[in-house]
């Protein structure tokens, strides 16, 4: 007689099952997925997380639908893996769509489970992580899929400036499903593996007859150079998730938090001769300003975003005095620092996020004006110069401002200037504060006499000008500049002034929210 089969324990019931829903779309599709130089779902979220930090939601959720024989076709988790975990210490919130399950389709299970994450990620003030690798909507679910993502974009809007949130595109993201990380705070993509478009190449063959790879079209560098999507191009998954560790330890968890304070051994009070050379003689001479930025912040280290993208301005986080802050440069040494639309846009946007997270605003400033043309005012060079304007106005953060250089114009106005709440200012001995550049004004000024008198006399009133306003002290007595400071001094100084304005109070009038110039 036949012993009777040993029935398996519910625990052995619970691991099995926690087995299935681990192995995905199974072992064949997700080698296929390593071949082709990303990392699968699970990985990814075990490489980004802190050790053994995860937590995992909604394991064996399945998908309801039962169209085009979809009920003989389920994977539990159905095509994402949500949760949370820990990075340094913080907690964070983290869904990861697997590519081997349904291509990573979103069906309605598959946007409730990244709903629920982002609801109790708001509740309990964490920041949330979406790393997408997903081939659209699942086209089986029709509109329940479309209402699905609707759900998620609802939660982004409702979530912004409320928590951090940050997308990693791991793999295709097309259509709608590219709505989601364009409201997200930052965007982190990857070479040759990653690519976002509303329309894939065989349509826009269709309808435009434009012949483009997905790369050309919304690949990592596209997006990053081109279009300004995209804030990071990482060389690999592994890369981008590291990438993305960093982007965190620089932001706070919330918007009632204060961003992570790294204590330093970097003294407060050190004083660097080389800042007085940096800035050259000649007004038209460039420079890097990542020389001063670099000399001044903690460690020398400062973690550009959006470096590819309107290079003519630079912005990204640093430290100083262990306090994370938010940096906005123009670069003389691209385009001689003007402001155009693209520069315009990546700083408002930056300045923005900022301000949300408590995060204080350092601006460094060499500008000549707004780039002029006939190209740059018929694509509304008036309209997004506003929204920088528009976002430092607004800002409520500590804000301090050092003219390098040059600060013309319209854009003298609009870099963190006293007249828009600017706390503290301060200017190099080498600033020059006027309407315009001396040849400009005394062409406009003298431009009769000019014309009836030599070369000279127009060398003469030139050298005038430049001695009565290409220089800080008329706005220092004005007292819209607060001290003109050695270069040397720029760290103490700017870690001095961030001690004072630690406590800041300042508020915008009661309203439901302004009218940016969109």
């Amino acid at each position: 007689m036949q012993p009777e089969p040993k029935t398996k324990s519910k625990i052995e019931l619970l691991r099995e099952r926690s087995r299935i829903a681990e192995e995905g779309g199974g072992s064949a599709r997700m080698e296929k997925q390593r071949s082709s130089g990303k990392m699968t779902a699970r990985e990814r979220i075990d490489f980004f997380l802190d050790e053994g930090s995860f937590e995992e939601f909604d394991k064996f959720v399945v998908h309801r639908s039962t169209d085009f024989g979809m009920e003989e076709q389920k994977f539990p988790g159905d095509g994402v893996i949500t949760g949370h975990g820990l990075i340094d210490g913080r907690e964070v919130f983290v869904f990861a769509q697997d590519f081997t399950v349904f291509g990573g389709s979103l069906s309605e299970t598959h946007a409730q489970k990244i709903c629920k994450v982002m609801d109790m990620a708001m509740k309990v003030g964490a920041p949330v992580v979406g790393l997408n690798d997903s081939g659209g909507a699942r086209i089986q679910e029709g509109v329940v899929s479309l209402g699905g993502y609707a759900d998620i974009f609802l939660r982004n809007v409702l979530a912004s400036g409320v928590v951090p949130q940050i997308s990693c595109i791991l793999g295709p993201c097309a259509g709608g499903a590219v709505y989601s990380p364009a409201i997200t705070d930052f965007n982190v993509m990857v070479k040759d593996t990653s690519y976002m478009f509303i329309t894939g190449p065989d349509v826009i063959k269709t309808v435009t007859h434009e012949e483009v790879t997905k790369d050309e079209l919304g690949g990592a560098m596209t997006h990053n150079a081109k279009s300004g999507v995209a804030h990071f191009a990482a060389d690999s998954d592994e890369h981008a998730l590291r990438i993305t560790r960093e982007l965190l330890s620089f932001i706070p968890s919330n918007n009632m938090d204060d961003p992570p304070f790294v204590a330093t051994s970097d003294p407060s009070d050190r004083a660097d001769e080389k800042l007085n050379s940096i800035v050259p003689e000649s007004a038209n001479q460039p420079y890097d300003i990542r020389d001063i930025i670099h000399n001044v912040v903690d460690d020398e280290y400062f973690f550009e975003t959006q470096e590819h993208y309107a290079p003519n301005i630079v912005v990204g986080f640093a430290r100083l005095g262990g306090q994370s802050v938010g940096i906005v440069a123009n670069q003389p040494a691209f385009l001689a620092g003007v402001l155009d639309i693209e520069a315009s846009v990546k700083a408002a946007r930056f300045v923005r996020f900022c301000d949300c997270f408590n995060i204080p605003l350092i601006t460094f400033e060499d500008v000549p004006g707004f780039l002029p043309g006939v190209n740059q005012e018929h694509q509304g060079i008036i309209r997004h110069g506003a929204k920088l304007l528009y976002a430092f106005a607004e800002a409520t953060v500590p804000k301090i401002t050092v003219i390098t250089r040059k600060a013309y114009g319209g854009a003298y106005c609009v870099m963190a200037s006293k007249h828009i709440r600017t706390d503290i200012n301060f200017a190099y001995p080498t600033a020059e504060i006027a309407v315009m550049g001396s040849e400009g004004a005394v062409g406009v000024l003298f431009k009769r006499e000019i014309a009836e008198n030599d070369e000279a006399y127009r060398t003469e009133k030139i050298a005038e000008f430049q001695d009565k306003f290409a220089n800080p002290y008329v706005a220092a007595e004005r007292g819209y500049i607060d001290e003109v400071i050695e270069p040397r001094y720029t760290r103490p100084k700017l870690i001095r002034a961030l001690s004072l304005l630690k406590n800041k109070r300042d508020t915008n009038p009661p309203k439901k929210h302004g009218n940016i110039p969109l």
